[in-house]
């Protein structure tokens, strides 16, 4: 019996680390050993005091039922509490915050309930890959809008406001930009938010990485005056507290909204698990104390890779911020492709080449800095001794003109 895939999916293949981590999976189970410097998974801990909230609510014989689909108070609360230390920003715990099964499952709630097909999406190029499958999946038009080295990264508002915009409904943003790592200055967030207002266009803020790496205080794009009429903002526990696995994030902002994705959302889970949800309320009451420890190891990583990164001649740009560097391919690969490839082949360490994330990226590649000192420092050797034997054979090639 032959079935027939919906047509949601003519445009969306398999998400590329998907498909990349089998492949290296493979390769390690014939004995390649490879280090990957790919994925942005934290391989760090969570605090004590998060995994202790957990083992102490999994013990309870009552706390393994179906759960709201709007998350405790008590965790609600403390979503809405993190937002006022961080950023500044007062939100109704009861009406303006919406707890997630991670931010990536909120941007399919978020298409699924506002996009439909006729609508158009403007999409960061390059950007994270998932905003472009879920305008696609939800049957809207993809419009990339383009963000370069010579842009800083940042959208060109105004040749934007002369495009043609009208059927543009939603607008997806990141800053902490991945994969660059660029951040944004309130000042832009104030004319993003003009932008928006002007045009008639939600604004959707994904906002993980505002924790990691970042020498200024974190923004929220709620804070910035005006931001609460037109935008969302997702935010998640995934790379800030180390629970990338445990899948727990929140959308905030305007209520009206967040109740019409919690119409959708309803339909579609059964809740968070209660154990989960009181470790993610000790997550959020961590101190600046945690987040100093987090970066201090996380600042002595980049050092490695940013050293790993010269040695193939790749150029990172100072000023990033999150799990990753980002750095521009040496003119003897024709792109980022070209030297993931190369490096996987020669030295057995991967890193991702930055055309994943759209055709801006095309001559870049991205590294995590999600692997101990010890492992960088050997994908660090695994990559010179490549330099040499490159050498080595430029050296036999001479000797036999």
């Amino acid at each position: 019996m032959q079935v027939s895939t919906a047509s949601r999916l003519a445009h969306t293949g398999e998400y590329y680390f998907s498909r990349k981590l089998r492949e290296l999976a493979a390769l390690n189970a014939a004995g390649a050993n490879i280090i990957s410097l790919g994925i942005g998974s934290p391989d760090l801990p969570p605090h004590p005091r998060v995994v202790a909230a957990l083992a102490a609510t999994a013990a309870q014989p009552n706390a393994h039922g179906y759960q709201s689909y709007q998350g405790t108070p008590a965790l609600r609360q403390a979503m809405a509490g993190f937002y006022q230390k961080s950023y500044g920003v007062a939100l109704d715990p009861a009406t303006e915050v919406l707890p997630l099964a991670g931010s990536k499952e909120g941007l399919m709630h978020i298409g699924m309930t506002f996009l439909e097909a006729g609508d158009a999406v403007l999409i960061p190029n390059p950007g994270y890959p998932t905003y472009r499958a879920v305008a696609e999946i939800c049957g809207a038009e993809v419009r990339d809008y383009d963000l370069t080295a010579a842009t800083g990264w940042l959208p060109d508002l105004e040749a934007l406001a002369q495009s043609d915009l009208r059927r543009v409904k939603l607008m997806l943003v990141n800053y902490p930009h991945m994969p660059t790592g660029t951040p944004a200055s309130p000042e832009f967030l104030t004319k993003l938010v003009e932008f928006a207002t002007e045009h008639g266009i939600m604004l959707v803020h994904d906002n993980p990485y505002g924790f990691v790496l970042n020498e200024t205080p974190p923004t929220s794009l709620l804070s910035i005056p005006g931001a609460r009429e037109v935008a969302l903002e997702l935010n998640s526990l995934s790379k800030s507290h180390n629970l990338a696995g445990w899948r727990v994030g929140m959308l905030v902002g305007r209520a009206d909204w967040l109740t019409e994705v919690l119409r959708f959302k309803s339909n579609m889970d059964s809740g968070v698990f209660l154990g989960i949800q009181q470790a993610a309320i000790a997550a959020l009451a961590l101190g600046e104390e945690w987040f100093a420890e987090l970066n201090a190891t996380y600042r002595a990583r980049r050092e490695l890779v940013r050293e790993l990164l010269a040695a193939l001649g790749c150029e990172a740009a100072p000023g990033q911020t999150g799990l990753f560097v980002w750095a521009a391919v040496p003119p003897q690969y024709a792109d980022g492709y070209a030297l993931s490839d190369a490096v996987l082949a020669e030295a057995r360490v991967f890193l991702t080449p930055g055309g994943i994330f759209g055709s801006n990226g095309n001559g870049y590649i991205r590294a995590s800095l999600c692997q101990p000192e010890s492992v960088l420092r050997e994908a660090l050797e695994r990559v010179e001794s490549m330099k040499v034997t490159h050498a080595d054979r430029r050296v036999a090639a001479r000797k036999q003109q």
